[in-house]
Formats: C-alpha cells, structure tokens, sequence
C-alpha cells in the first residue's frame, strides 16, 4: 500500500525538475513558469494566506500545487494553482487529497476559490473535487467555500 503525505513546502523540491519534465513533455508548461517565478520572486505563494503544497509517495514527489491571491477578483478570493500531478500517480485520489488540503487551507483565509483549465480532463478532475464551472472570463471553475 502506497503511504501518500501532502504537505505544505517553503522551497521547491529538487525532484520539481522531473515533474517539470514529464509536464512539458504532455505539453503543460506551468511548471516551468512556477519554477522561473519562484527562482524570480515574483510567486512564492508567500503572501497571507498562499501556500504552495506537495504529495509525496513513499517520499517520491508525486504532485504539486499553490493557492495564492487571486489577481482577477476584487474580493477575498483564492487562485489554485499550477496543479500537476505524476501521470503514475493519475486516478489514485492523490489529486483530489492535493486540492482538497489547498482548499482547506484556503477556507482559513477565503471566501471564493477559483481556478482555470483548458482540457476535458481538468473539467473533470476538478467538477469531481466539487468546483462548479463559471462563465467567468479570467476562470473556469469556482467554489464557494461557505459550501464546504
């Protein structure tokens, strides 16, 4: 049985490069935006309320993702972010146990969760984590954290 621990990190894991590498090679370059913005400063998910989270398999990163401010909305309203998980680890709930601790940490601070995705397969990866589509130009899915 596969021991899964999700927790919140503070620096990026030197395993983040082979994560990075399967999600360019599947054509997903957000990765490699968290990796340069983190390098950068200009995303640390560091501000109150932002965290940045990864799920580890028997110690082997697996997953990864952030919450932070979103930058679109006008009231107390998080962002999930660059949300990645193994294609090894796809279909186990290590994604949902990931968003799921994202937005618990995220009702601590928020009202709103929002988040964007372009594939058929996060539309369906999130509406089963309980996110409800929006016809919100800067957002695909929402969740109002009052429901949880």
């Amino acid at each position: 049985m596969q021991q899964v621990k999700i927790q919140q990190i503070t620096d990026l894991p030197p395993q983040i490069l082979a994560l990075e590498k399967e999600a360019v090679g599947g054509g997903f370059r957000f990765l490699t935006r968290l990796i340069a913005e983190w390098h950068s400063g200009a995303n640390r998910f560091d501000a109150p309320g932002e965290c940045l989270m990864a799920a580890y398999v028997n110690q082997q990163l697996v997953a990864i993702g952030g919450l932070s401010i979103d930058p679109y909305a006008q009231t107390n309203t998080a962002r999930l972010r660059r949300v990645y998980v193994a294609a090894s680890s796809r279909r186990q709930h290590i994604g949902q146990m990931l968003v799921n601790a994202l937005v618990v940490q995220a009702a601590l601070r928020f009202e709103n969760v929002r988040l964007s995705t372009d594939t058929s397969e996060g539309d369906a990866f999130y509406l089963r984590c309980g996110f409800t589509r929006t016809e919100d130009a800067q957002a695909t899915h929402n969740m109002l954290l009052a429901d949880i």
